[in-house]
């Protein structure tokens, strides 16, 4: 906690200014009368959304992206080369438009949908992280704009597209593309709301996806969940495909509620996961005779895996405080059916990328890699309009390195053990149901293993900005 605690005063001030904020933004607020049902809803089919935009400054950053639905590095990582002030996208929460549907078909069921576009409000796209990868092919990490891997590629329903049957007392059954259900435990569970600005969790998919962010969303899954009373389950398929984000996954949740605590447990099993990354200069060059029918705009790097993951999540409400914290640990072996294909072809990754065979690393993990995650923090109700957010989040690696570097604990390898540390803070003025604004901070830093290769191993990202929703 070193280079967390010489910016103690600094968060402490932002934190003050924001309290400051919200009480003189209550201050000047008018009471108003409980306000009617508004929501876009025709016929059971209701269209919704989110806007949001902010300003943020990170001491250690890299340029923005366009394309990555967090458009700036938040968290501390690899590419981070300099100073930055930008304009971000989607800060508290993801700006997206959602078209979601419910319709009876007798007394006990009823057909459901959803389909959720995301898009970047700063610059007018549609978000596709592994566009900014692709963006940074052949580039040196000094000179990398942001980009990241993700579940989400410039698919045009990217957040979700799925169809099923809701019974009253039987559960609800979905087939299509959605979310994994590590990826809703931690969306309960997360004490900053799996924000991008402010969360770790929210910001990296890995912990959500169950090790690859690529499987925060499953394609071809289908999904069931279930409750009665104060218990609730849920599994997850994923029909094994060659292509797209995992070959094939299965996922449970098993939880309760009771009183003012909640608890819930998770599994999951990604076979085949893929992680994607920019191609290096080299790669660039030989990209002709690695994969002759491959554009440079369209293909990247990876590295596939089998990854386990269990995690169990809670909270507890006292008064106007809500508790959360969590342990997650997640699991990477090397593939045990490695893929393959025909010399100067490729395998399809989501949104329509592309990963050479010969760049597919399938030998990353003859140790296993392992990482334990754990995050705590508070979400408390100062006012019935302003809301202060805590969070510590922590995540251990263990040292996985082969060879002369077996058992490393120093920065000489990224298979070397190391932490991940941030604290977060942020304080959130919600006018109405349907305009927030939220100013708030994360710090981070990385240490030894996880440090490896890293132009700079802390950052700070004070950020403000303004939330939307219809």
């Amino acid at each position: 906690m070193k280079y967390l605690n010489r910016h103690t005063r600094r968060a402490a001030a932002l934190v003050g200014t924001a309290l400051c904020l919200g009480f003189a933004a209550s201050a000047f607020a008018q009471s108003a009368a409980p306000v009617a049902d508004d929501s876009l809803t025709f016929h059971g089919i209701t269209l919704s959304g989110n806007v949001d935009i902010g300003v943020q400054y990170d001491n250690h950053g890299a340029p923005e992206s366009d394309y990555h639905p967090a458009g700036t590095n938040p968290l501390v990582a690899k590419q981070n080369n300099g100073s930055i002030t930008a304009i971000i996208p989607s800060g508290l929460g993801q700006s997206k438009i959602t078209l979601a549907g419910k319709e009876a078909i007798n007394d006990e069921f009823s057909g459901v949908f959803k389909l959720e576009t995301f898009f970047n409000p700063q610059a007018g796209t549609i978000s596709d992280a592994l566009k900014s990868l692709t963006i940074n092919n052949g580039v040196g990490l000094a000179s990398q704009t942001m980009s990241a891997d993700s579940s989400i590629a410039g698919q045009f329903f990217g957040g979700a597209a799925y169809a099923g049957i809701s019974s009253k007392h039987y559960g609800t059954i979905t087939f299509g593309r959605q979310t994994s259900l590590v990826a809703d435990g931690i969306g309960a569970y997360d004490p900053m709301a799996a924000s991008q600005a402010f969360s770790v969790i929210g910001m990296s998919g890995t912990y959500a996806g169950g090790g690859d962010t690529e499987d925060r969303r499953f394609d071809q899954s289908i999904k069931y969940m279930f409750q009665i009373k104060h218990f609730r389950a849920a599994a997850l398929y994923k029909i094994a495909q060659l292509g797209g984000e995992a070959h094939s996954a299965v996922s449970f949740q098993a939880g309760a509620s009771a009183a003012n605590a909640t608890i819930d447990l998770f599994y999951q099993s990604s076979k085949g996961a893929v992680s994607a990354s920019s191609l290096s200069a080299a790669q660039v060059t030989a990209l002709g005779a690695t994969c002759p029918g491959c554009t440079l705009s369209k293909t990247l790097a990876g590295t596939i895996s089998d990854n386990e993951t269990y995690a169990i999540m809670g909270s507890y409400k006292i008064a106007s405080v809500k508790l959360l914290g969590a342990y997650e640990n997640v699991e990477y072996k090397n593939p045990n059916s490695p893929l393959a294909g025909a010399p100067g072809t490729a395998y399809n990754d989501i949104g329509g990328y592309t990963i050479p065979y010969a760049l597919l690393n399938q030998t990353a993990y003859t140790n296993p890699k392992k990482l334990d995650v754990f995050w705590a923090g508070a979400q408390v109700a100062v006012t019935p309009k302003l809301s202060i957010w805590l969070a510590y989040y922590n995540v251990h690696q263990n040292s996985y390195a082969t060879g002369a570097n077996a058992g490393c604990t120093t920065a000489v390898s990224s298979g070397c053990s190391g932490d991940l540390q941030a604290f977060s803070a942020a304080a959130i003025y919600s006018f109405n149901k349907h305009f927030d604004i939220y100013t708030g901070f994360m710090a981070s830093n990385v240490t030894n293993g996880f440090s490896s290769g890293y132009l700079f191993t802390n950052e700070i990202d004070p950020t403000a900005g303004v939330r939307l929703r219809f």
